[in-house]
């Protein structure tokens, strides 16, 4: 059994929710494609619309059709990837050549998108659940994005939103960013923390709202990774999409960043683990 065929089985498990759409905040659509999300975030007053995240592999298909239901047939101006883990950028290559558009990330990510390196192994050992022991069948790369592959704008800026900034939250990757609109604190969040426990099985089925930690198995500096989640609850967000889970907002976005920042080390990374 070659390792798609093993990776495809373990998805298998887990692919228990398919095409279901929410709304986050004007102009912000998040998809659920298996267990992962993407979102379709329109700057309406330029006309404009980008997609951040591309999902798992062959989920193209899915996208594209969103994306025709809420723009008809304009392209977006570009696509951009929170992270370069296999489950959001799945679908890029395909997307981008199928629109014509380029693909940005964070230049920490490029290793691993450009055919240098793969990500570290996963942590089957992480706790919390099936997923986690699943964990080392995923996909480590690297990936050959190379020509349509660029980076983000030092400035912060964010192609094709003039309202959005991105910021920089390592941790769960080298070179994770979020995305943050100022004007209403919408948040997109990546998988800098998910609003399900991504390491249970079971969790993920019922796709309860609870904030977490960024998923453990492939999470690589926990020290990076607290001070993402500060940084982004110093926003203070009113509403946010995740890499995993449903969106969230008011009190229960607000408490559950506060719970996340207060027990991290007992509730949200992997007891073996320790930050330096």
């Amino acid at each position: 059994m070659n390792e798609e065929t093993r990776q495809n089985l373990a998805l298998g498990l887990i692919s228990v929710r398919d095409n279901q759409s929410s709304p986050v905040a004007p102009g912000v659509t998040q998809l659920t494609l298996k267990f992962v999300n993407v979102c379709f975030v329109a700057e309406p007053s330029q006309d404009r619309w980008v997609l951040v995240d591309a999902a798992l592999p062959r989920q193209e298909g899915k996208i594209i059709a969103w994306a025709k239901r809420l723009f008809g047939d304009r392209p977006p101006a570009a696509i951009i990837l929170t992270h370069g883990h296999f489950d959001h950028i799945g679908s890029a290559l395909a997307l981008s050549r199928h629109w014509q558009v380029p693909l940005y990330a964070h230049p920490l990510e490029f290793p691993y998108l450009t055919g240098s390196q793969p990500y570290p192994p996963a942590d089957a050992s992480a706790g919390g659940g099936v997923i986690s022991r699943l964990s080392p069948l995923f996909s480590r790369g690297p990936y050959h994005f190379n020509d349509v592959l660029s980076p983000l704008p030092e400035d912060g800026s964010v192609p094709g939103l003039d309202s959005w900034r991105w910021l920089a939250t390592p941790g769960h990757s080298p070179g994770h960013v979020s995305l943050f609109r100022q004007e209403d604190k919408t948040l997109i969040a990546g998988d800098a923390f998910v609003t399900v426990q991504q390491e249970s099985l079971g969790q993920v089925i019922l796709q309860r709202a609870k904030l977490s930690g960024p998923p453990r198995y492939f999470t690589h500096d926990w020290g990076q990774a607290f001070e993402s989640i500060r940084r982004l609850a110093k926003l203070s967000p009113a509403m946010a999409t995740t890499g995993h889970g449903p969106p969230v907002g008011g009190a229960l976005l607000t408490n559950g960043l506060e719970h996340i920042l207060n027990h991290f080390h007992a509730d949200h990374m992997p007891k073996h683990t320790f930050m330096h």
